[in-house]
């Protein structure tokens, strides 16, 4: 794999896909990098798999054993989590560029150009999400859980009231995903303010230019194994796995 910049107008590749965040990887993909190319890099090509030989994105390994977030999230969910679903939406995604780049050239059904559009965000948008949970988390005591310090934590301060004020609100917003989602510690460039957000599926209701800082899953397959449907006690595990000195550097990068 090799991570050379191409350049795309006047940004490279790499900086196209600076500051991935939910929906940000689908504008650098599709040519709208104007937004993405302000923020500073906070994900890089090797963080998503993406190989400059075969134009396709491979899987990412998991930056940690399956069972390094044990006792709180166990090793079979995050195998099957990582090598069976993450690993279908890095397929989908390079199916639905293959099909738009097929499109474009004249050898694909460009009456189904909407049904592709929409699989590259969908997939896409799953492959960055699960890209950014991995590594929004690390084992209890090692980097996971505890409180947050410096930049972070000041901001959280201003704008939630206090960090447990914070956690109430992130806890009761993941839980109450209706369905299939994710909810999201992110970053509003324009007020400067970290916001809550809820995401159904895998792309919508995120606000359009917002960073996501933290993140986690609460589709059913991230925790079924363990604790069927008793999401709140998913969700207060994943507090002690929550990776807050990546998040840091991730908001402070943000403010550089």
């Amino acid at each position: 794999m090799t991570t050379n910049h191409i350049r795309t107008g006047s940004i490279s590749r790499r900086d196209a896909l600076a500051g991935i965040g939910a929906v940000g990887a689908l504008s650098a993909l599709t040519g709208a990098e104007s937004l993405v190319a302000r923020a500073p890099s906070l994900l890089e090509p090797d963080d998503l798999g993406w190989n400059e030989t075969t134009l396709e994105y491979e899987l990412p390994p998991l930056p940690y054993a399956p069972e390094a977030l044990e006792p709180h999230l166990d090793a079979q969910t995050m195998t099957i989590h990582h090598d069976k679903h993450h690993a279908a939406y890095v397929k989908g995604l390079n199916a639905a560029l293959k099909a738009l780049r097929d499109i474009r050239a004249g050898s694909g059904d460009a009456a189904l150009i909407s049904h592709w559009s929409r699989q590259l965000s969908f997939h896409g948008s799953g492959h960055v999400n699960h890209t950014l949970f991995w590594l929004g988390m690390a084992p209890a005591g090692k980097g996971g859980g505890g409180i947050p310090q410096g930049k972070i934590l000041a901001q959280i301060e201003r704008d939630f009231g206090s960090f447990e004020q914070f956690l109430a609100h992130f806890k009761a917003a993941a839980t109450a995903v209706e369905g299939s989602g994710w909810a999201w510690l992110a970053w509003e460039p324009v007020a400067r303010q970290l916001l809550v957000l809820q995401m159904e599926n895998q792309q919508k209701l995120l606000i359009t230019g917002v960073i996501p800082i933290l993140g986690i899953d609460v589709w059913e397959h991230a925790y079924y194994l363990k604790f069927q449907n008793r999401r709140a006690e998913y969700v207060d595990a994943f507090v002690n796995v929550a990776n807050w000195p990546w998040a840091a550097k991730r908001f402070e990068a943000l403010l550089a």
